[in-house]
């Protein structure tokens, strides 16, 4: 006899930051009675494979970078051992566990009941989860929130059983000697920086000539150029054909740039980072009747409505080209808020969003590009003001150490309000959180001109630019 199908009033499929933070707030805040199922590791893709152990890891690389310029600035530091990467990585992941356990004890703490199985929907109200122990159990609730998020996505080259991906970067237990790190977008470009930074050979296959293509050109032609002088290898116009097995326990890459075909040989690891697809292959969406678009994310409005009335996504399920943890929080408070909390109007606003990419150095851009503000305003109506220098950080060091700073203002109308700001260089992210409430508040040059710099730091460009 099948078991009684449980009953709640919100259930959550799905518990990475996005998932949690609807959940909390319906149930901590509104006293909603909440169901919430996950079928991998509490906290999803950011603290389990993302910005979480990402951001340690690039820590560890900063750290790598200041010993070299220690002697620019009169240390004498002797390394008496390499960079122990398998002490690293076991500790990176001893902290994410205390993480994952500090989700459930929130989750006991807001009175939500956690599931932890893998769902797939009966019909629009109710929903199958495969428990762990081989039983099932079914759950109806008056709405449901999509919320299960990505997977890297796959590539289809004969031999990609023989690589890793971005979510295997943080499974390696050494430091690879030499790796191929194929992908363009931020993903791959932080990996590829943190490991040439401490001391992997990385050969690096870009589909164009430059990386990061839908930040500003600025962006572009101004990291591509600084990862090519630090000795990351880049293999434009590139793609792969196939991967197999070298020496030992090597690999060998066979592939096609703009210098012709050729094979790179004594690889550690191939890292695909081409991207993320979203997990629903096993939520059996077609008994719902929910909508996806031609890249199978599900399409929502303004308000994470589905075309279901009762079924709601958010998170990297949507194609709503942001793919950041923030973004999926303040999307799943506001979701709450509107359904469960009375605030008819709420909804998040995903104009303005600020995004870094801990690159080397870190990258930061909020609004709009240069050519996508010419599009919308017309050039006589867009005013760019750039500066390129030498953070006094490098002051001390010989030219080939010196890494570029560079900024840019995109400015609209008569009024020149800033639409778009692109930075490049040491401490970009935590810059660009300042700026970027006044940037969101629709400052204008003239604002920016206002306010006094602040001597002598790197920031102060952005108010001084003329």
């Amino acid at each position: 006899m099948a078991p009684t199908p449980k009953e709640c009033d919100f259930l959550v499929l799905g518990i990475g930051s996005g998932g949690l933070a609807a959940a909390r707030r319906a149930s901590g805040q509104y006293k909603v009675k909440t169901i919430a199922i996950e079928n991998a590791r509490l906290g999803g893709t950011c603290v389990n494979v993302g910005c979480v152990p990402k951001k340690v890891t690039y820590n560890a690389a900063a750290i790598a970078e200041t010993i070299k310029h220690a002697k620019a600035y009169g240390f004498s530091v002797k390394e008496t051992a390499p960079f122990d990467w398998t002490l690293f990585k076991h500790k990176r992941d001893a902290y994410v566990k205390r993480l994952n356990g500090i989700y459930e004890k929130n989750l006991n703490n807001d009175g939500i009941e956690y599931v932890h199985g893998t769902a797939s929907f009966v019909d629009t109200n109710t929903v199958k989860v495969a428990m762990d122990d081989g039983t099932a159990q079914e759950i109806k609730a008056k709405k449901i929130l999509i919320a299960v998020g990505g997977r890297p996505a796959s590539v289809g080259v004969e031999g990609e059983e023989l690589a890793i991906n971005s979510d295997g970067f943080f499974d390696m237990e050494t430091l690879p000697k030499k790796i191929a790190v194929v992908g363009a977008g931020y993903i791959a470009i932080e990996m590829a920086g943190m490991l040439n930074a401490l001391g992997s050979e990385v050969h690096l296959f870009i589909r164009h000539d430059k990386f990061l293509r839908t930040f500003d050109p600025l962006v572009q032609d101004k990291i591509t150029a600084e990862y090519e002088r630090q000795g990351i290898i880049i293999h434009k116009q590139s793609s792969q054909s196939k991967i197999e097995k070298g020496n030992g326990s090597t690999k060998r890459l066979h592939y096609k740039d703009s210098n012709g075909e050729g094979v790179l040989d004594d690889l550690d690891e191939v890292l695909f980072a081409i991207g993320r697809t979203p997990e629903l292959d096993k939520l059996n969406l077609d008994a719902t009747g929910v909508k996806t678009n031609d890249k199978k994310h599900i399409i929502t409005d303004d308000y994470q409505n589905t075309n279901v009335d009762n079924i709601f996504a958010l998170g990297d399920v949507c194609d709503r080209g942001f793919e950041l943890t923030p973004v999926a929080i303040a999307a799943g408070r506001k979701l709450s808020d509107r359904i469960f909390g009375g605030k008819e109007g709420a909804k998040l606003d995903y104009s303005n969003i600020p995004s870094v990419v801990f690159s080397h150095p870190e990258v930061g851009s909020i609004g709009m590009t240069e050519p996508e503000a010419r599009e919308k305003y017309g050039d006589e109506n867009v005013k760019i003001y750039t500066s390129s220098f030498t953070a006094m950080y490098y002051s001390m060091m010989e030219p080939e150490e010196k890494g570029p700073t560079s900024y840019k203002l995109v400015c609209a109308g008569k009024e020149e309000k800033v639409v778009g700001m692109h930075i490049l260089g040491e401490d970009s992210s935590e810059i660009l959180q300042g700026f970027g409430v006044a940037i969101k508040m629709g400052a204008t040059k003239k604002d920016f001109d206002s306010c006094v710099a602040i001597h002598p730091t790197s920031a102060e460009e952005l108010v001084t630019m003329k």
